[in-house]
C-alpha cells in the first residue's frame, strides 16, 4: 500500500487541525455519555438521568440521554469520514486526541457541576450517606482528563507556529 503526500498551505493545516478537534470534541461528549449510561445507569445502576419521577420515566430519560449521546458518537464518526481527505494532510492524530479528552472532561465537569449539583437532576450515586467521595472522584476524573485534553491542545498549537 502506497502513501501519498499532501502538500499543504498553512491555512489548511490549520482548518483541518480545527476540524478535527471539533470531530474529537464531538465523540469525546458521546463516548463519555454512552459510558456514563451503561456504567453508571444500567450495570452498577447508581443513578438514572432523571431521579425525582417514577421508575418508568427513569428509564425514558435514560433511554433519551443515550439516544443524544450514540447521536454524538454517530455525527463525529460520519463528520470524520466526510472529512477524512482533508485530515490525512495533518499526518498527526493529537489534535483528535485533544478534542477527545476535552469534550469528556468538559462533559463529566458539566455533569458532576450542573446536572448534580445546580439542577439536581441526579446524585452521582443514589442511596449512600455520604455523597462527597462520589462528588469528588467524579469531578476529580474530569478535571484530570479536561488538563490532558488542553495539554495536548497547547502542544498541537506550538508545533503549529
Amino acid at each position: 500500500m502506497t502513501t501519498r503526500e499532501y502538500t499543504t498551505t498553512p491555512d489548511q493545516t490549520q482548518s483541518a487541525t480545527r476540524t478535527l478537534l471539533g470531530i474529537g470534541l464531538m465523540i469525546g461528549v458521546g463516548i463519555t455519555g454512552t459510558l456514563d449510561e451503561v456504567v453508571f445507569h444500567q450495570l452498577l445502576q447508581w443513578h438514572n438521568f432523571y431521579v425525582h419521577t417514577t421508575q418508568n420515566w427513569r428509564i425514558i430519560s435514560d433511554g433519551l440521554f443515550h439516544i443524544f449521546s450514540s447521536l454524538l458518537l454517530g455525527l463525529g464518526a460520519m463528520r470524520f469520514w466526510a472529512k477524512r481527505q482533508l485530515l490525512a494532510t495533518l499526518n498527526d492524530g493529537r489534535a483528535l486526541a485533544a478534542g477527545v479528552l476535552l469534550g469528556a472532561g468538559a462533559f463529566n465537569l458539566y455533569d458532576g457541576t450542573i446536572q448534580h449539583k445546580v439542577l439536581q437532576l441526579h446524585p452521582v450515586r443514589e442511596g449512600v450517606a455520604n455523597i462527597l467521595p462520589y462528588d469528588l472522584a467524579w469531578n476529580g476524573v474530569a478535571v484530570v482528563v479536561l488538563a490532558a485534553g488542553l495539554i495536548i491542545w497547547r502542544g498541537v498549537q506550538r508545533d503549529r507556529r
